[in-house]
C-alpha cells in the first residue's frame, strides 16, 4: 500500500458495530480482493467479497478444527461469526504473533501433518483449481485481446484435463489450498498456518505443486531447496502423471491474479504482461523470474 491510508469504509464500520467495537485508529493491512484491517487492540478484521459467506464460515470452522488437532493456526475471536457488513461477510481474528516466512522444512512438515488429518465433521468443500480465473481474466483489460483469448483457451484446456482424469487420479485429503512460505509462517513458538480461504478437500498434489512451481517456474526456490522439500515430505510431485496440469493451473492463477490487479494499477502492468509472455514462449524456457505484486 502506498500513499495516505484510506478512511474506514461502510463495510468496516458495519462489521465493527455488530460486535460493539470501535473503528477509531483502524489501519489497513491489505486492501485487495479482500480487505484486512487492524484495530488498535490487536484484532484483525477480514472483509470478504460478496457471495463468500459459506467460505467465511468455513474459514472459522477450519481454524478451530486445526487448533483442536494440535495444529497452530490463526485464531478466530470467540464470538458468533461471520457478521454481515454491507452485503459482505466479515470475520475477526487475533493478531498473529511476530513472524516471518516459513522455511522449506516448515512447509514440508506442516503439509505432512495437514494431509494426514482425519476429515472434520463439517463440510470442507471441494478443491477447484480454477476458482475465479474466468472473472479475473474478464477484467484484465491491460492485456491485449489476443493474450486474454490465449489465456481463456489455456483455461479451457486445463479444465478439461482436470475434469477428465486428473481430479480423480489420487486420494483426496484435507489441503491448505494455497501452500507457500507466506502462508505457513515461522513464529518464536514454531510454524503457524495462515490464510485459510482456500482450505478444502482435494488432491495433496495441489499443495505440493506450489513449491514445485516456485522452483521450476518462478525461480523463487532453488533446486537444492526443492530437493530438501521432497525429501522431508517424502514425495516429488513433479514425477506424478498429473503434474503438468496442476502446475499449469497454478501458473494460470498467478498470471490472472497479476493481470486482474494490473488493470487498476499501472505499476503492475509490466509484470503482468511479462508473466503472459513467459507462458506464451516469448522469454525462453523455465525458470523465469516473476516478481511479486501487492
Amino acid at each position: 500500500m502506498t500513499g495516505i491510508s484510506p478512511t474506514p469504509g461502510a463495510a468496516l464500520l458495519q462489521a465493527c458495530a455488530a460486535i460493539d467495537a470501535s473503528v477509531r485508529g483502524a489501519l489497513p493491512l491489505r486492501l485487495a480482493e479482500n480487505e484486512h484491517w487492524r484495530l488498535p487492540d490487536g484484532v484483525i478484521v477480514r472483509i470478504s467479497q460478496p457471495g463468500q459467506w459459506e467460505a467465511a464460515v468455513r474459514e472459522v470452522h477450519v481454524a478451530r478444527w486445526l487448533a483442536a488437532n494440535g495444529v497452530r493456526a490463526v485464531e478466530p475471536l470467540d464470538l458468533e461469526q461471520p457478521v454481515e457488513a454491507g452485503g459482505r461477510p466479515a470475520t475477526f481474528w487475533s493478531e498473529a504473533p511476530r513472524h516471518e516466512h516459513g522455511s522449506i522444512a516448515d512447509l514440508a512438515a506442516v503439509l505432512r501433518t495437514l494431509h494426514a488429518l482425519p476429515e472434520p465433521d463439517f463440510e470442507l468443500g471441494a478443491l477447484d483449481p480454477f476458482v475465479r480465473i474466468t472473472e479475473r481474466l474478464r477484467v484484465a483489460t491491460s492485456l491485449p485481446g489476443n493474450d486474454r483469448q490465449w489465456l481463456l483457451d489455456l483455461h479451457r484446456d486445463l479444465t478439461d484435463a482436470w475434469e477428465n482424469g486428473v481430479a480423480g487420479s489420487s486420494p483426496w485429503t484435507p489441503i491448505h489450498g494455497d501452500a507457500w512460505p507466506g502462508n505457513i509462517v515461522r513464529t518464536a513458538a514454531g510454524p503457524m498456518v495462515m490464510d485459510l480461504e482456500r482450505f478444502s478437500k482435494g488432491l495433496r498434489e495441489w499443495d505440493l505443486v506450489s513449491t514445485a512451481v516456485r522452483a521450476r517456474t518462478t525461480g523463487a526456490v532453488s533446486e537444492a531447496e526443492y530437493t530438501e522439500f521432497c525429501e522431508l515430505y517424502g514425495y516429488d510431485v513433479t514425477a506424478w502423471h498429473g503434474f503438468s496440469v496442476l502446475a499449469g493451473a497454478r501458473e494460470l492463477r498467478m498470471v490472472s491474479y497479476a493481470a486482474q490487479h494490473a488493470a487498476r494499477n499501472p505499476e503492475w502492468r509490466r509484470e503482468a504482461q511479462y508473466r503472459v509472455d513467459c507462458l506464451r514462449g516469448r522469454h525462453g524456457s523455465r525458470p523465469w523470474r516473476w516478481t511479486g505484486i501487492m
